[in-house]
């Protein structure tokens, strides 16, 4: 009955669910974070935060550990950005809720992660001959971590070549000899199939304003399923676009840090869903 005790209780829970935030996009030491996946965890419970997902470029390799570090203090939700492109151009697929145990996803993860450190490799050489010899730091690297720019970078500015990562990207990681270094990535559509075989649900991560409605449709028929609206955009002008666009099209809400270290624009938890729209997006989960 409307005005019912028990229908206000139901709001009331309703508007203590949404104050429950779940951060579903960071990174690990796996990839290109600094923190090691307990050390996200902590961060992450620090931040009061419910529900987690580590999503590190083409690997799962951390969650495991993550899980191990959370218990029961937070929910560790399994997940993975995907090196893929669309219209020939470079884009991120977020898969969550995926199983670890799937064989074609942990294949097709493992020629990613590969072919990442053959391109890191690459561009030491590259960069040697521009002047920035560091072929032996990227040859150290940890062979379990899904090697980035990010990593190049920061030996870049260890090694006293530039004075910060930004410094380092300018003068080193920008120019066309590096650039041109090719990038493997994963036509979206077989991203997408291998995120949803593996009982995952598919989010385009950080869509940029190239993505309209019928891009976004496209995509839809593809097997998408959400979009990652709630991000460390300039403006949250752009958010509220973005979950317009999402109901125009018929795909959930998804949305995270993107942290890649502690900060203050991008630290865990820095945006957020509520447990509502976790709930939706788990729904569709395989």
């Amino acid at each position: 009955m409307k005005g019912s005790p028990f229908t206000r209780a139901c709001q009331q829970l309703a508007i203590l669910r949404d104050t429950v935030r779940a951060d579903l996009h960071t990174h690990t030491t796996f990839s290109d974070g600094t923190c090691s996946p307990a050390e996200l965890v902590e961060h992450a419970i620090k931040a009061e935060l419910k529900i987690l997902a580590i999503t590190d470029h083409d690997t799962i390799g951390g969650i495991e550990l993550g899980r191990t570090t959370a218990g029961t203090r937070i929910e560790i939700v399994s997940g993975v950005e995907i090196t893929s492109s669309f219209r020939g151009e470079e884009v991120h697929l977020l898969g969550m809720f995926v199983r670890l145990d799937y064989s074609q996803l942990n294949a097709g993860l493992e020629e990613l992660k590969q072919a990442r450190r053959v391109r890191a490799h690459e561009i030491g050489r590259r960069l040697t001959a521009m002047g920035a010899s560091i072929e032996q730091e990227i040859e150290a690297l940890p062979m379990n971590a899904s090697l980035g720019r990010r990593h190049i970078a920061k030996i870049l500015v260890a090694r006293g070549y530039a004075r910060n990562l930004h410094g380092a990207f300018v003068r080193w990681l920008s120019e066309p000899q590096v650039k041109e270094v090719p990038k493997r990535r994963l036509p979206i559509g077989e991203a997408i199939d291998l995120v949803r075989a593996a009982g995952g649900i598919a989010s385009l991560a950080h869509p940029s304003a190239n993505f309209d409605e019928k891009s976004l449709l496209e995509l839809r028929r593809l097997g998408l399923q959400a979009i990652e609206c709630a991000y460390p955009w300039p403006t949250r002008a752009r958010e509220k676009e973005l979950r317009a666009l999402a109901q125009a099209v018929g795909l959930e809400v998804t949305g995270g840090s993107d942290t890649h270290e502690p900060g203050p624009s991008r630290a865990v938890g820095a945006r957020t869903i509520s447990l509502n729209e976790v709930d939706r997006i788990r729904a569709l989960a395989g």
